[in-house]
């Protein structure tokens, strides 16, 4: 893939990119690919409604634009859906906007959720890639790859759903630091330890990552497709 080429995350939730590629986005942003994100929810409006929802929701946004910067992400989208309720909405809404982020950015390569993700807008955000990156004469996503995130993907209890069983490991030995950077960002999404999204969890999660492939860090993928 050539570095004039440009990367998308599609994420259910401002922080998900954080969590389940920050090192592969800041690495990408280094090499010289122009990585968007395109979020699907305001990732808070299940907490609750009225003011103090709107004040969480402008809170959430302006985390996510300050670990954007952090992460060299060129540009951030902000999709409307509900919050922990995007199986109430007709999956082709789904699909639509993620064509329309594909017809925008001309990504090469695109990173979503693993389908087993505890997670319902994890799974309906998969499931509408999955849809809108058919294989057809034409397309330019030549590259699909599945992300875990904790507090979501491992909480799936087996047989619940399918397993992340990566395939595809990239070395973050470079980039963990920046990726912890932007994780700070949203320190009101970070719990204390031993909770997975802690900061003591997540860098645990990498650095056994990079130990299955003999390096100090890594993030890890299920390779959905990859066309040469």
């Amino acid at each position: 893939m050539s570095s004039k080429q440009s990367v998308l995350i599609v994420a259910a939730h401002p922080d998900d990119d954080v969590l389940g590629c920050g090192g592969t986005i800041a690495k990408l942003g280094k090499q010289g690919f122009a990585v968007h994100v395109a979020f699907m929810t305001d990732g808070v409006g299940a907490r609750g409604r009225g003011k103090a929802a709107a004040a969480d929701a402008k809170k959430r946004r302006e985390a996510a634009q300050k670990a954007c910067r952090i992460l060299g992400i060129k540009s951030a989208s902000y999709g409307s859906f509900a919050d922990n309720r995007m199986d109430s909405v007709d999956l082709l809404d789904v699909v639509k906007t993620v064509e329309n982020a594909i017809a925008r950015y001309q990504p090469a390569m695109l990173l979503t959720h693993h389908a087993g993700d505890l997670n319902v807008d994890h799974r309906v955000v998969h499931e509408a890639v999955l849809t809108a990156c058919r294989p057809q004469k034409g397309h330019p996503v030549r590259t699909l790859l599945f992300f875990e995130v904790p507090s979501s993907t491992e909480w799936m209890t087996p047989g619940s759903g399918p397993a992340f069983a990566p395939n595809y490991f990239v070395d973050i030995s470079s980039t963990i630091e920046t990726k912890m950077a932007a994780l700070a960002a949203y320190k009101a999404e970070l719990r204390p330890w031993p909770h997975p999204r802690s900061h003591e969890a997540i860098t645990h999660l990498a650095k056994w990552r990079g130990a299955t492939i003999g390096a100090d860090a890594a993030e890890a993928f299920i390779l959905g497709r990859a066309i040469a």
